[in-house]
């Protein structure tokens, strides 16, 4: 039987592929919520074991070498964590339960133990226990295609969109606890107006992202929600990013992955609804607008 949810009267899930998605998505306003008494909880799907590493210092850990970078970043997200004033934060059936599945089309795909490969509702069950002891009343995950197509971000929308049915559903799995309804699913985006010729002036990197690098792209009038959490938020997002040390470089407003392509640190993050979802009332300035009325 699983514990009564934390007695906190807004309660936020968020579901992702894997440590520093959660900072680059959603840093600010993970840090606005747990600093406005919000219980946040995360839940991280794989450890992230095929990214590409960039401090030279740290080359050792890649997975065609030492094969250590995803329990270096069982370390990166505790961190980051810290960071964001969060302090729940799990891995989907425990750390390393699901292995990271590397880009699509990869020969890491087809690994077994990869999180592509995950049987639906053995990771969507484990998910729902999450659920059904925290209550979250918002979750936040991916669209259907993932942001940009990493076979663990359409993997984790999947699980998290399955999860949810889960949860809610007596029949299943009645000794895990009471069935939970989320009131709100919620998908990160960023809007178009954020990724023009303009946004990108003063980048610091050698190199500047266009639109086409910025996963999650879409109209303005799909944008739900924008979370501003302010100065404190904005800089925690940073805090957090710099944590991601071997996926993450930060300069100033700017961060760059491992393509080395600078975009800006947003500090503004937005999210849209899955279709036929209700509308959020209000100024479209909260996750959890209307959820309890």
């Amino acid at each position: 039987m699983t514990e009564p949810a934390p007695p906190f009267e807004r309660r936020l899930l968020l579901v992702h592929a894997h440590p520093d998605d959660e900072s680059i998505n959603n840093g600010a306003t993970m840090a606005a919520y747990a600093a406005d008494g919000a219980q946040v909880t995360l839940v991280t799907c794989t450890l992230g074991e095929e990214g590409e590493v960039i401090p030279p210092a740290l080359a050792h850990l890649a997975p065609d070498r030492e094969d250590t970078l995803g329990a270096h970043r069982i370390g990166e997200l505790r961190a980051a964590m810290q960071a964001l004033g969060v302090t729940d934060h799990r891995f989907l059936g425990g750390a390393g339960r699901y292995r990271d599945s590397g880009m699509m089309g990869a020969e890491q795909n087809r690994r077994p133990r990869c999180f592509w490969q995950a049987d639906l509702d053995e990771a969507a069950g484990l998910l729902a226990e999450v659920i059904r002891q925290q209550q979250p009343q918002v979750l936040v995950t991916y669209g259907p295609d993932g942001g940009y197509g990493h076979p663990d971000h359409i993997q984790a929308h999947r699980v998290a969109t399955r999860a949810v049915e889960l949860a809610a559903d007596a029949a299943h799995a009645p000794d895990a606890g009471a069935p939970h309804r989320v009131a709100r699913v919620l998908w990160n985006c960023v809007p178009r107006s954020a990724v023009t010729p303009e946004a990108f002036a003063g980048n610091p990197f050698p190199r500047s992202a266009a639109a086409a690098d910025v996963p999650g792209v879409v109209a303005d009038a799909e944008v739900a929600v924008r979370i501003d959490g302010g100065p404190h938020a904005a800089a925690a997002k940073a805090a957090a990013l710099r944590a991601h040390a071997t996926q993450v470089t930060v300069d100033g407003d700017w961060f760059a992955l491992s393509n080395g392509l600078g975009q800006p640190l947003h500090t503004v993050e937005c999210y849209r609804l899955p279709p036929g979802a209700p509308p959020v009332p209000g100024a479209g300035d909260d996750l959890f607008a209307g959820v309890f009325g």
